[in-house]
């Protein structure tokens, strides 16, 4: 993978970077990571902002435009937004949820036969990340004092799921059939509402 691939997967992941997290996150110098930055903002991929610290001259972040969010693959976006529409316009809305129902119980029964072996809710959590990273979501958790967060920086089928809410209830429905029924999943960012990733969390009931 190129440096520039690199550093759009890392501004991806991490939201507003500097050009030190780059260098540091990149094995380059700060100097090279700077212009790589300036590179991708004349491409339009990239936008800066400088923030004001305590102390010396403010420090320049950046991150993803829409043009740069748009490098990162949505599944055939524009096919599927086709076939949902033309399957609401031949069976309506009760057959569009429907469909919807069928491919979340169909999602389900997969990562349910995935999470078979693991008997933690860690390991749980750990083996969907490895399943939602394989489909494209940029997927990641991390432990807190009261519980997990599972973090997923990307949408592939963010397109669809705008146009049919359903499908990102579904992932909600999903997450909680399989963490089960001691805890509790709830979302605090959705990419489909203009956040830059999604977020959920996951606390014992």
């Amino acid at each position: 993978m190129k440096s520039v691939e690199k550093i759009l997967q890392t501004v991806k992941r991490e939201g507003a970077v500097t050009a030190k997290q780059i260098a540091d996150e990149l094995s380059m110098t700060t100097m090279g990571a700077r212009q790589h930055l300036q590179a991708l903002e004349d491409d339009g991929l990239l936008a800066f902002e400088d923030l004001k610290v305590k102390v010396g001259r403010p420090t320049r972040h950046w991150s993803l435009t829409q043009k740069g969010h748009a490098q990162f693959a949505d599944r055939h976006g524009e096919l599927t937004i086709q076939v949902i529409e033309a399957v609401e316009s031949l069976f309506g809305s009760d057959g569009l949820q429907k469909v919807a129902d069928e491919r979340e119980a169909q999602t389900y029964q997969f990562y349910a036969s995935q999470l078979e072996q693991c008997r933690t809710l860690e390991q749980k959590l750990a083996r969907l990340v490895e399943l939602r990273q394989q489909e494209g979501y940029m997927a990641e958790f991390e432990v807190k004092d009261k519980g997990f967060v599972l973090i997923e920086n990307h949408c592939p089928i963010c397109k669809a799921a705008t146009r049919c809410p359903s499908l990102c209830q579904s992932e909600l429905n999903i997450f909680q059939r399989l963490l089960g029924e001691g805890y509790t999943v709830s979302r605090s960012e959705h990419i489909v509402s203009g956040e830059r990733r999604c977020v959920y969390h996951i606390a014992p009931r």
